[in-house]
């Protein structure tokens, strides 16, 4: 009985992956899921605000007042993007529902969406529950370089592009030729911008530039974002997107009818994490580029192909060096051969083949752990 434009997705890789981990105990390197929490400050105000009383019921629509503020301060202070808090800002669950909600509130059945592949699994079925069209744009290993050929050839005639930058599950952070190329290309085909900045402040190498900051994109982008990786806070699913009040209208036509609002004790934590978002973000970045590295020279070690991401949380490894033509096979194997948990990156592609000797592993995990997944890697190759 599912409807026809969702059966060609199936069940997602990460809840057969996830799934796999549980039934098996094997340590995941699968899902981006931290396994410690965010700043205790941080938890204790959520905790506050629901003993005061004042923030267990419906939030607005548009989010709790002071978390609209907060955001709209925050892209101002950090880009000097200048966002209408009131009529500029959407509070969502995640950013996964801020981009569902715009594919549902801007796009007509047909339009076609610029995508560059691989991409975040619910981007092709967001796309497609609006009525949407997928136009890729292919990022090769090893450096995931933006295809500026193909790029050319995807624009004309579409109605939107859905950025992802820093990139999951490349890692990579796009350059300013690459992001400006970007811009020149929505500027001259009149495409509607929709951004997945979730990793803004994870960045390792290089700087993170929202496109909306370039000429000529303010006006025709719609930025999303997350306090669940900015503050190591994923289960609680606080979201949002920002951008000229026409664009937010469209995002809130469709959120109203999807989840309306909640999380509002969340919510009243957030606007005052994002108030003073350095000194909370600064230590996780640190302790996050420590864990990268340790990962990307174990791989390396154990004979992987690796490409060192410039952001998130994610290497991409290649197990062709391994011998091993087909990754998807290698990893519904591996928890049973070395006790480890990681995810095929073909799944994000639209040709499989583009993908097919890649794996994504995840490091926002606790340094012993990704030690001992290391250890269990070589071992396996011994």
């Amino acid at each position: 009985m599912i409807a026809k434009r969702l059966r060609p997705f199936g069940t997602t890789i990460f809840t057969e992956m996830s799934a796999l981990a549980l039934r098996t105990g094997a340590l995941n390197l699968g899902q981006g899921a931290p396994d410690t929490d965010g700043p205790a400050e941080i938890m204790d105000a959520a905790s506050a605000a629901m003993a005061s009383g004042h923030a267990n019921q419906y939030a607005p629509l548009a989010g709790v007042p002071g978390l609209c503020a907060a955001i709209a301060e925050h892209q101002e202070r950090r880009y000097g993007l200048v966002v209408d808090p009131v009529d500029g800002v959407q509070v969502t669950f995640g950013a996964t529902e801020a981009i569902a909600a715009a594919m549902l509130g801007l796009l007509e059945p047909g339009d076609a969406v610029v995508v560059l592949e691989p991409f975040y699994d619910c981007y092709a079925p967001t796309i497609a529950m609006a009525g949407g069209e997928r136009r890729l744009v292919t990022l090769r290993p090893p450096d995931f370089a933006l295809d500026l050929d193909a790029l050319a050839a995807a624009a004309p005639g579409a109605r939107m592009l859905l950025l992802n930058s820093p990139h999951n599950p490349t890692g990579r952070v796009f350059s300013r030729a690459e992001l400006e190329a970007v811009a020149r290309a929505c500027v001259e085909h009149d495409l509607v911008a929709v951004t997945d900045e979730v990793y803004e402040h994870l960045v390792y190498d290089g700087e993170h530039i929202p496109l909306a900051t370039l000429p000529g994109m303010a006006e025709r982008t719609l930025t999303t974002s997350s306090a669940g990786k900015s503050f190591s806070l994923t289960g609680w699913k606080i979201g949002w997107c920002s951008g000229p009040p026409g664009l937010v209208a469209g995002v809130r036509a469709a959120k109203q009818f999807l989840s309306f609002s909640g999380g509002t004790p969340m919510q009243v934590a957030v606007a005052g994490a994002l108030a003073d978002a350095e000194r909370h973000i600064a230590p996780l970045r640190a302790s996050l580029q420590a864990a990268r590295d340790l990962l990307c020279e174990g791989l390396a070690e154990a004979g992987f192909g690796v490409t060192v991401p410039e952001g998130g949380y994610f290497v991409q490894g290649d197990v062709a060096p391994l011998g091993v033509t087909d990754a998807a096979t290698w990893c519904r194997e591996l928890p049973a051969r070395a006790g480890v948990v990681a995810i095929p990156t073909s799944p994000f592609y639209d040709d499989p083949d583009a993908g097919r000797t890649l794996v994504r592993f995840a490091f926002c995990k606790r340094p012993e752990v990704i030690a001992e997944a290391v250890r269990r890697l070589t071992a396996l190759q011994g």
